[in-house]
């Protein structure tokens, strides 16, 4: 997933994880931000998958046993 990440005039930094709309989060860094914003990004994606809502694909991200 892409983050992006701008610095606010007041001087936090936000970062979005794009193909979440609306997931977006604030740090006193960029590491910080972007951090927060992969936490969400988790969070997100689980409460989807808990309510069988479309996610991208995180097929890359698992490897199931046979």
């Amino acid at each position: 997933m892409t983050i992006e990440i701008d610095r606010e005039d007041d001087g936090r930094w936000l970062a979005e994880i794009m193909e979440l709309p609306g997931a977006m989060a604030y740090g006193d860094s960029r590491e910080e931000a972007a951090a927060h914003a992969k936490a969400l990004a988790l969070r997100v994606l689980a409460d989807r998958l808990d309510h069988g809502e479309d996610v991208p694909d995180i097929a890359p991200l698992f490897a199931v046993a046979a």
